[in-house]
């Protein structure tokens, strides 16, 4: 029998190269989920954190879930070592804060790693040790103000999506908090908390999580003189973010955490585009030793994922270097799907394609009609390059053709379609009274089972069915990548006391893992109320920008040196002010920006969006290279 030799070495190198690990700069992909289902899939095919709202009080008012769903949800998601984080990001008013705080303290008893939190009342209420990551709500643009939140205590801050990557760049060297970046999904047109138009125009806050979406509507350009300039267009919708391409040169910029929108999207979405990053931001870390993945694990797919293939407005990797044109979606606030092809030729209720894409029966096509609107329809049978359908849609050759539903994908994805393994190694011996079996996964957790046995020779080799049945991990956690046979003779071991050994073994190691799981702790957030200023606010006054609805957040900002405090706009609304600040700029757009192009527009200002009843006044900010925009009384 040959024995085994350095078995002990092995191990070592093990937690060597752990400890290591930890040194190096951590990487996190964090996915977005609705709920319970949602959130257990988006760790199974890879997120290393998940954000998902709390029962209340969350900017995605329909995407609440329970405190039972979140304790669940930890306790899962902490056997990979990945991390949950709860959207606690409305503004609250007065008689919130004390509901808030109670909910708090439920949502660390069951197991949350970060709150994330745009109100600053939250700060000075009675709150257990968990820390608060900053939401892109409180406006997070500029090193100053990254670098306030970081004195205060905030250990991790979602930085605006309209920055740059020199933007992102020169906060990341200025500052040393973990910085958060958006790499997909939706994109709000408006600076995230600077957006008042629904509350304005409907009631409905989208800083109490209740946004109307006014900027998804058909919009006509209108000028001083009542000419009309474009019709019926989606003038203040983005295409969707995508920075899939751009991944590495974030992390070199600075960014530690990748962000993926979406927590009103769907299981599919969730699993196809937490998948899509996963795989490349594997192979960043795979030639980049200096990085490493935020936690454990590692997810294998029976699909090949593709982000165009989710719901998308088109894609756009957004203000990335420079200002560019492709960031619009004038035709569409829907779902556009990916490119298959053109019509080539119509015959009765089918026609043939021009492309390379695989369709089949079932499809959901798209295409833009004659009057530039989206229509759908769905095939019935392919043969071929050729389509048919029930009814025969509006198309004409040449006319490019979208796929927003793909059959084959969606059953694909239905079903289990990845799963997250942890490597273990595996050691089994003989002993003085029996076997002993022990278990060491990839974060250096280790256990050692040891069974009395009356131990005699056997006729045939052992050791191949030692490896094999201990292999046998199954819809356990784990995945044997070595398996070791170091025993001082070739004793007979029965494979119902292997199985129950493995059994046992991996029970242990879950148990061990769930014990050596450390959330992060973080001290309060500065000053309480009380305290002498010790860190200045970057502004010395908040207007209704500010977002101030409750005297707590207020004292935090006069304990910070700011002297006038004015109320949210939601508790005061006021008239004619900006109820929009945004980067998309439509003289831009239509070729007649004088910083960028030369044109000169041949309309006479100020412009105004007009919908239905609605009507909304623009002013250009070239100064600070923004849209501003009013409500036209």
């Amino acid at each position: 029998m040959t024995f085994f030799r350095g078995h002990k070495s092995a191990f070592v190198a093990d937690f060597v190269n752990f400890a290591k690990n930890n040194a190096l700069k951590s990487v996190e992909l964090l996915a977005p989920a609705k709920d319970f289902q949602s959130a257990v899939a988006a760790v199974d095919y890879g997120a290393d954190a998940v954000y998902i709202g709390a029962p209340k009080f969350g900017a995605r008012a329909a995407a609440g879930n329970t405190l039972d769903d979140i304790r669940q949800l930890c306790d899962y998601a902490h056997l990979y070592s990945a991390r949950i984080y709860v959207a606690l990001n409305t503004i609250l008013k007065e008689e919130e804060l004390a509901e808030a705080e109670q909910m708090i303290w439920q949502l660390y008893e069951a197991g949350a790693d970060a709150l994330i939190v745009q109100d600053m009342g939250i700060t000075q209420l009675n709150l257990p040790p968990i820390p608060l990551h900053a939401s892109t709500q409180t406006d997070n643009r500029t090193p100053e103000k990254v670098r306030f939140l970081q004195e205060v205590g905030f250990t991790q801050v979602v930085l605006a999506r309209e920055l740059s990557l020199n933007q992102i760049r020169e906060i990341a060297e200025r500052t040393t908090v973990p910085l958060e970046v958006f790499v997909h999904g939706a994109l709000c047109v408006s600076y995230s908390g600077q957006c008042y138009l629904s509350a304005a125009l409907s009631g409905r806050s989208a800083n109490r999580g209740e946004c109307a979406q006014y900027c998804r509507l058909p919009y006509s350009l209108i000028d001083a003189d009542g000419k009309e300039i474009v019709s019926g267009k989606h003038l203040l919708s983005l295409k969707d973010m995508n920075r899939g391409e751009y991944l590495e040169e974030l992390l070199d910029a600075g960014v530690s955490s990748l962000k993926i929108e979406g927590r009103l999207k769907d299981v599919s979405y969730v699993k196809n585009v937490t998948a899509w990053y996963r795989k490349k931001l594997d192979a960043i870390l795979a030639r980049r030793p200096e990085y490493r993945r935020a936690s454990a694990g590692h997810s294998t797919y029976t699909f090949e994922p593709v982000a165009e293939k989710s719901f998308n407005r088109g894609f756009t990797p957004f203000l990335w270097k420079e200002r560019t044109k492709d960031i619009t979606s004038f035709d569409t606030p829907k779902s556009l799907g990916e490119p298959v092809g053109t019509v080539k030729e119509l015959k009765g209720n089918s026609f043939t394609i021009a492309g390379l894409k695989q369709l089949n029966n079932g499809d959901g096509l798209t295409f833009f009609n004659e009057k530039g609107e989206l229509e759908g329809f769905r095939v019935n049978r392919v043969e071929a390059n050729r389509i048919f359908t029930l009814d025969r849609p509006a198309i004409r050759p040449k006319m490019p053709l979208y796929r927003n539903f793909d059959q084959e994908f969606d059953k694909l994805l239905s079903k289990p379609s990845a799963e997250r393994k942890l490597s273990v190694r595996m050691e089994f011996q003989d002993n003085a009274f029996g076997f002993t079996l022990s278990m060491t996964d990839e974060t250096g957790a280790r256990i050692m089972l040891t069974q009395p046995f009356e131990k005699e020779p056997a006729r045939r080799d052992q050791a191949e069915n030692i490896r094999t049945q201990l292999s046998k991990l199954g819809n356990t956690p784990f995945e044997a990548v070595e398996v070791t046979v170091a025993m001082s003779d070739n004793w007979f071991v029965p494979s119902s006391l292997l199985a129950e050994m493995r059994r046992q073994g991996v029970e242990r190691l879950i148990s061990t893992r769930r014990i050596r799981y450390r959330r992060e702790e973080a001290r309060p957030v500065k000053p309480c109320v009380g305290e002498t200023l010790e860190i200045p606010f970057p502004e010395k006054r908040l207007t209704y920008l500010g977002n101030v609805s409750n005297s707590k957040a207020g004292a935090f900002y006069k304990a910070h040196g700011v002297t006038a405090v004015e109320d949210a706009f939601e508790l005061s609304p006021q008239k004619d002010v900006p109820l929009m600040f945004t980067k998309h700029c439509l003289r831009y757009s239509m070729g007649w920006c004088p910083t960028y192009q030369k044109q000169k527009s041949p309309y006479k200002e100020p412009y105004l969006l007009c919908y239905k009843e609605t009507l909304l006044r623009l002013r250009f900010d070239c100064k600070n290279c923004q849209m501003l925009i009013y409500a036209e009384e």
